[in-house]
């Protein structure tokens, strides 16, 4: 009887922790394209009924410039792609890109201008990768490591486009999540601080993690491979699950 558990826990948790690509079936992640596509994304919402290509809209060229938080707080842009209704006619008035796009920051919008962001294309911006080459390396995603290139005063993004003397609540709390299942000993550690220098505590709190609900229990690995709760960014933006360590820190 001992035997056949042995084999079970093997089979169901050893081998998928040990093999990247049956780690990835179990918990269905997706594939990860190519560096410079990592955070890209096509806002089609507006065009499905139109004759205009999708939007190309990419992460790692407004996050040199802006933190999280200056889209996904002051300018409303929802945490989910094609969530918002974004329109030309709010764009000219100011809302959502409209904030930067301009002709004062940024390109206004126009007739010369619509090409530049309408390309239908995800590798738009694929020539300007080489941008990012000296910032420091990670192992996933787009490869770079934001945290320490922020840290390291690389790139100084704005925090407010609303308040110039804008700084973040320094709230630097490390939540440490014990795991609630058997059979796993590694737990996931969470620092706010690196989170909040580039978020709003309103980007998580309630609406993605609902701090009124305790436990950790409820935080599966195949709840965050769907995009839910850490998922929302750590997918598609911020750095990958497949990232292990940088979450469970103990993981051998």
């Amino acid at each position: 009887m001992r035997s056949a558990f042995l084999f079970v826990f093997l089979i169901t948790t050893a081998l998928p922790a040990m093999a990247g690509s049956a780690y990835d079936s179990v918990f269905d992640l997706p594939a990860l394209p190519d560096p410079a596509r990592y955070g890209n994304v096509l806002i089609s919402r507006s065009t499905r009924s139109s004759t205009h290509p999708s939007v190309s809209f990419s992460h790692w060229v407004h996050r040199q410039h802006y933190t999280c938080r200056v889209c996904h707080f002051e300018l409303n842009f929802e945490m989910k792609t094609n969530a918002t209704e974004i329109t030309e006619a709010k764009i000219k008035k100011g809302e959502y890109c409209g904030a930067c796009h301009n002709n004062q920051i940024a390109f206004g919008v126009s007739d010369d201008t619509c090409a530049f962001c309408h390309t239908g294309n995800l590798g738009a911006t694929d020539a300007r990768f080489p941008e990012l080459k000296a910032l420091p390396k990670a192992r996933y995603g787009d490869k770079i490591n934001w945290v320490k290139s922020l840290k390291k005063k690389l790139i100084s993004p704005k925090q407010s486009i609303l308040d110039e003397d804008y700084e973040p609540i320094p709230f630097d709390k490390v939540l440490r999540l014990e795991p609630e299942w058997s059979g796993i000993q590694t737990r996931a550690l969470f620092p706010h601080l690196q989170h909040t220098v580039w978020l709003d505590c309103a980007d998580c709190h309630p609406d993605i993690f609902n701090i009124q609900k305790k436990g950790t229990r409820h935080f599966r690995m195949d709840y965050i491979s769907k995009g839910k709760f850490c998922g929302a960014c750590h997918l598609t933006v911020a750095f990958p699950i497949q990232d292990c360590k940088r979450c469970h820190p103990d993981l051998k």
